[in-house]
């Protein structure tokens, strides 16, 4: 009787046209495209809001001397001792006034990259294929795709320039500096929250790309 059973899928499965095969397995890779655009952009945004919240934007670039690390951010500048690890913070006293103009670019940017990034995990969130939202409007939902992957690629641009702009501006202030042979006791280096909103960018900028092109050449 298995043995009967089992002859009988095997042969539904036969059964079956190669259009509605093929029509199944586009629908399998668009879902999976999906979930890793989601996963990746996920993990990215998560990458962008920390660098915007962290403060080790300018780290001290001097020698293995220092008894402390000096860190930079967007919101604080942080002192940490070397030898017992205590760490002591001082806040910027405004928003805007008084601050260099890399501090409030840089700000206002990954800020709109990080409001950006938000509204497009969402957008994708209800339009993939796997969430039963809007499931009986299968391009409304392709549409929401498209739409959440052009606005990750927006956030993407606008995180990757305000990362660039404030390592392009450490490192011409720090040449500026040597090349007139000014020292100031301590110079600066970008630090590892510039470069984690430069990797943010660039992850939602691979994930708007899957969301854009890669998706289309799935459902086209």
């Amino acid at each position: 009787m298995s043995q009967q059973l089992s002859l009988l899928q095997h042969k539904e499965l036969w059964d079956v046209s190669p259009e509605v095969l093929a029509t199944h397995t586009v629908f399998q890779m668009s879902v999976i495209f999906q979930l890793m655009a989601f996963c990746l952009g996920l993990l990215s945004t998560l990458f962008l809001v920390i660098a915007t919240c962290t403060d080790c934007w300018m780290v001290n670039a001097d020698d293995s001397l220092e008894v402390s690390l000096k860190c930079r951010g967007l919101w604080r500048e942080c002192v940490t001792n070397v030898q017992d690890g205590i760490r002591t913070c001082d806040q910027y006293d405004s928003i805007l006034a008084g601050h260099p103009l890399k501090i409030v670019v840089t700000r206002a940017l990954l800020i709109t990259a990080d409001i950006l990034a938000g509204l497009a995990l969402i957008t994708l969130l209800l339009g993939l294929d796997c969430i039963k939202f809007l499931k009986e409007a299968p391009h409304i939902k392709l549409k929401m795709c498209y739409m959440a992957g052009l606005t990750l690629g927006l956030g993407s641009v606008l995180g990757m320039v305000g990362s660039v702009w404030y390592a392009v501006d450490v490192y011409v202030e720090r040449a500026t500096l040597i090349l007139h042979d000014i020292f100031l006791g301590i110079h600066y280096d970008f630090g590892w929250s510039c470069w984690l909103g430069m990797v943010g960018s660039t992850g939602c900028f691979m994930a708007s790309i899957m969301l854009t092109c890669c998706l289309y050449s799935f459902t086209a």
